[in-house]
Formats: structure tokens, C-alpha cells, sequence
């Protein structure tokens, strides 16, 4: 086996290096031979005892990996629930893969960078007051043939255009104002709800809600009297619905602290 001379900084990593070996040895990457790979890259490691520890460890860890796909080579193939056999190597194939690709494009946008640098951009040495300088307008120009009777069907047309942007329809309509929805009131509602039920489902609360924005009030209502100890809420299986009941003693109604509590109002 040909002595590996390569020195750690040219190499940006551990897949850095695979992809060198596996190329040098004109392999396909989709039948590495993790044996002979394995070997060259621990020979490699080998001669890196005097690199700086904290790059070292990272082509320990790969090293590591390849020992360990090296171990399940040689023992029988499992397979997936298809019942096809699962290779150890894909894993170690999909990683190079991607590195592959984006090594290319690393490449790819370097070359742009040093082509752009081949090209020179002369700056103005126009005198600044020169660059500012613009022409005085020629009204006499600018109005030529302007006569009142061309400047009233202007008009005509201007306004018209803006009469045809109005729907006839919709522009008599009114605007109808949403009443705040108080987050203090809905936790108030709920709680009055919750001590008359006892029990119930989230879904049955929010059957009485008039829109999105009440619903989310409500949602917001029972959080916070989850956190004030009132309510309990359970979940018997995910996207379910969900149970809640008071904790709250029968009879003992306990009037709610809600100092400091922002009201909700949309």
C-alpha cells in the first residue's frame, strides 16, 4: 500500500479525506470496500499524533465509524421491514454524497469569486458639482400645445378612472366595529361554566365561542386557571379531545385573584 504523505491541513475533515481516498483509488462510492478504506484512513491517523488535538478527534470519531461498519460487514445482514437487507455502509455513503455535492459547489462559487476579480470598474471622475448639474426645464417646450380645453378632458378622464375603481355596491356598506373580547370576562364565563358542569370536554365549551378570536380567548381563559390550581385538564390520546374539570370544591366557590392579569382585547 502506497505511503500517504498528505499532511491534516489539506484536508477540511474526515469525509474530506475518505472522498480523497476513495477517489485516488478509483472506487465507487456506492461499493466502498470498507476493509482496504478503513486501513489507509487508520494509516493515515496513525501519523497525526502531533496535530492539534481537537481537529485529531474528529477524524477519530470517523474512525471509529469505519471499525464499527468494518464489525457489522462481517456479521450476518439484517434487514428492514420490507425484508430487504440494510447495508452498513449507506449511512456512510449518503454523508459523502452530500459532502460531494457541496464541495463541488464550494468549488464552483470560488471560481466565480476569482473570475470576479478579473474584472476592473473605472469610478466617475466626473466633478461632483457636474454630476449634480440638471438642465432647467423648458416650460415653453413642455406646454407646447397645451390648451384649457385638452387640460379639461384630462380631468374628465382622471376622475373617471377613479369613479370605476368604486364598487358601486359595496362602497354604500358600513363597517361593523368587533366588541373586545376581555380575557378577565372569558376567565370569569369559564369558570361559572366549569362549576356548573363539573366535568366536560374542551370541544363542549367551545361550542357557545362566536369566532376564531373568542376561541382563542377561551383557550387562553382555561390556561390560566389551569396555573391558578381551578382547573385540570387531561389527554387520553394525541390530537384527542381534551377532558377538563374543576378542582374546586362543590359549594366552595373562591372568588378568583386575577391581579395583574393583561386583558385580551381584539
Amino acid at each position: 500500500m502506497e505511503a500517504i504523505t498528505y499532511k491534516l491541513e489539506h484536508f477540511e475533515g474526515p469525509l474530506d479525506l475518505l472522498l480523497h481516498l476513495i477517489e485516488k483509488n478509483k472506487i465507487d462510492i456506492y461499493d466502498i470496500p470498507i476493509a482496504d478504506i478503513t486501513a489507509q484512513y487508520l494509516e493515515y491517523v496513525r501519523q497525526m499524533e502531533r496535530e492539534d488535538l481537537n481537529i485529531v478527534s474528529e477524524f477519530l470519531v470517523m474512525a471509529a465509524t469505519l471499525l464499527d461498519i468494518k464489525a457489522r460487514m462481517l456479521l450476518p445482514r439484517e434487514v428492514d421491514e420490507e425484508g430487504e437487507e440494510i447495508d452498513p455502509r449507506a449511512e456512510l455513503v449518503e454523508r459523502l454524497l452530500e459532502y460531494k455535492r457541496y464541495k463541488l459547489l464550494a468549488d464552483e462559487l470560488a471560481d466565480r469569486e476569482r473570475g470576479a476579480l478579473r474584472h476592473l470598474y473605472k469610478e466617475s471622475t466626473l466633478p461632483p458639482e457636474i454630476a449634480r448639474y440638471e438642465p432647467p426645464v423648458d416650460l415653453d417646450k413642455l406646454l407646447d400645445g397645451l390648451t384649457l380645453a385638452k387640460l379639461k378632458r384630462i380631468f374628465e378622464q382622471v376622475m373617471k378612472r377613479q369613479e370605476e375603481k368604486i364598487d358601486p355596491i359595496r362602497s354604500g356598506f358600513g363597517t361593523i366595529r368587533r366588541e373586545p373580547v376581555s380575557l378577565e370576562q372569558k376567565i370569569g364565563q369559564v369558570m361559572n361554566y366549569a362549576r356548573r358542569q363539573r366535568r366536560f370536554s374542551f370541544r363542549q365549551l367551545l361550542e357557545g365561542q362566536g369566532d376564531k378570536l373568542e376561541i382563542v380567548v377561551t383557550f387562553l381563559a382555561v390556561l390560566e386557571l389551569m396555573k391558578l390550581g381551578k382547573l385540570h385538564l387531561s389527554q387520553e390520546e394525541t390530537f384527542g379531545d381534551m377532558d377538563i374539570e374543576t378542582l374546586e370544591p362543590e359549594g366552595e366557590e373562591e372568588e378568583l385573584d386575577l391581579e395583574g392579569l393583561d386583558d385580551f382585547e381584539g
